[in-house]
């Protein structure tokens, strides 16, 4: 009976030893593995951001400068999977429109105010720019669309498309974008030329020359970007652009083509920019945080319950029980083992007779 409660107290201590270990060396993997491999830009992306806000623009139709317009800049990301599989990358072709009240009810880019289209590529785990598979521009920085994982308070360099150039992002604290916390990041682009554009001449101020190659000069008073820590994802952004045409070497703007100084997120690329950035820092907090926390104190209580089980039975052994006498065992009629106790001791030597004094006979 003895040996058989052992050998339960036994198989029970060692399963427990088991599953305490293996939970540790989940938890370890969880932690050092499965967590920083989930921490990878998507390839499968399909997402739409809208800023809109108020501000100048310069209709080309009527050849005068419009105020106090609705401006809405479009931007759509799409992933090439077939591309991103095959390099191991982030391939993304980005479509971005600004439009007028007039153009935006087209539903037309080519209609657009103004289209770009770009196809960036970059590391999945740094989001560092990679130059491959097509990319157009070839973009510089570390900040793009999205910032790299687990951000720190620091500066950064951030991809402005316009400016074609990248443009240093200072951390400005912590902010609430409808209740879910973000690092700040503001920045200015100066104003710089970024390209030529065919123009009559009048429009410059050169009414003796028909066509002229005019300077496009691009200014930018605020870039604000709320991020979220743990994804990188952007929650919120307000830009402040200005694009002017110059005269060939002029000091000075002679046409705005566009300007505001504040074009921001709407409310419901806001609310879904929170959303996504709630999903998804959820999940990397479950298989980064939560779960090896809780598997690294339930395995360690099992192991070290399996361990002192295991102890305490070494020192509880069952010592062998002596042999049972004749007549002892269990279930044995008592009065037969009193039988057995009091028979006399059987003599095994020759028996002598006594002798009676008579003569032995011839």
């Amino acid at each position: 009976m003895r040996r058989a409660i052992s050998s339960r107290s036994s198989i029970l201590s060692l399963a427990l030893l088991g599953a305490g270990v293996f939970l540790l060396v989940l938890a370890a993997m969880l932690a050092w593995y499965v967590e920083p491999h989930a921490k990878r830009t998507p390839v499968d992306i399909d997402d739409t951001v809208v800023f809109a806000g108020t501000g100048s623009y310069f209709d080309t139709g009527s050849l005068r400068p419009v105020h106090g317009e609705t401006l809405t800049v479009t931007r759509r990301v799409v992933g090439d999977v077939a591309a991103a599989e095959r390099s191991g990358r982030a391939v993304w072709d980005v479509s971005t429109t600004i439009d007028t009240p007039a153009t935006l009810a087209a539903h037309d880019p080519r209609r657009s105010f103004q289209w770009t289209l770009a196809r960036w590529v970059t590391d999945r785990r740094t989001n560092a720019p990679v130059h491959c598979c097509g990319e157009t521009p070839a973009i510089q920085g570390e900040a793009f669309l999205k910032f790299p994982f687990d951000l720190e308070k620091r500066r950064y360099r951030w991809w402005d498309e316009t400016l074609g150039a990248a443009v240093p992002l200072d951390y400005r604290g912590t902010v609430k974008v409808r209740g879910h916390r973000g690092y700040r990041f503001t920045g200015v682009v100066q104003d710089t030329r970024v390209g030529g554009r065919q123009v009559p001449g009048t429009l410059v101020g050169l009414p003796a020359q028909p066509q002229v190659l005019a300077e496009e000069w691009y200014a930018n008073a605020g870039v604000d970007l709320v991020v979220d820590p743990r994804t990188g994802r952007v929650i919120d952004a307000k830009i402040a652009p200005r694009k002017t045409l110059r005269a060939p070497g002029a000091n000075s703007a002679s046409v705005v083509l566009l300007d505001s100084d504040n074009i921001r997120f709407t409310e419901e690329t806001r609310r879904r920019q929170v959303d996504s950035a709630e999903e998804d820092g959820a999940k990397l907090e479950l298989v980064g945080e939560t779960a090896p926390l809780a598997a690294s104190a339930l395995g360690a209580l099992l192991t070290a319950l399996g361990v002192l089980l295991l102890v305490r039975g070494a020192g509880t052994r069952p010592r062998p029980e002596p042999d049972a006498e004749p007549g002892h065992e269990p279930g044995a009629d008592p009065h037969r083992r009193a039988r057995f106790r009091w028979l006399p001791h059987r003599r095994t030597g020759p028996i002598r007779r006594r002798d009676s004094g008579r003569p032995a006979p011839n």
